[in-house]
């Protein structure tokens, strides 16, 4: 009788611990895990879900070439090129404008606008190689 005490306390501890070992895993999700289907039937996986088609490698490598890009432009511009460049491109939040709206703007010509955004940007091209 008491080996057979033994053992069922034995099994009922391998099953508690066995729950514990689910509980800690419950909130665990697999990418692989189906989480619905398309519009055709189809499943669906968290990983179909995540997935971009554009290369992550790229996409960091942009963002590193625009925050030394944001460097540059305090580094090597003077305060009118990169005041041309922001209106230009839309910088820092602000929309972008055409080289008329820059120039009446700042109350220069179209021409002078363009002159000193195409030196800018040389600028900016000599420092980024």
């Amino acid at each position: 009788m008491c080996c057979i005490q033994s053992r069922s306390a034995s099994v009922a501890n391998e099953i508690l611990m066995h729950f514990r070992s689910l509980k800690k895993t419950a909130n665990d999700v697999s990418m692989e895990e189906p989480t619905g289907s398309d519009k055709d039937g189809n499943s669906l996986s968290l990983m179909d879900i995540l997935t971009d088609s554009e290369d992550v490698a790229e996409r960091i490598e942009l963002l590193v070439r625009a925050e030394q890009m944001y460097i540059d432009l305090d580094k090597c511009l003077d305060d009118r090129e990169k005041e041309i460049i922001v209106m230009r491109y839309g910088l820092f939040g602000k929309p972008a404008l055409t080289q008329r709206e820059a120039a009446k703007k700042l109350g220069i010509s179209r021409s002078y606008v363009s002159r000193i955004e195409k030196r800018a940007l040389e600028k900016l091209r000599q420092e980024l190689e």
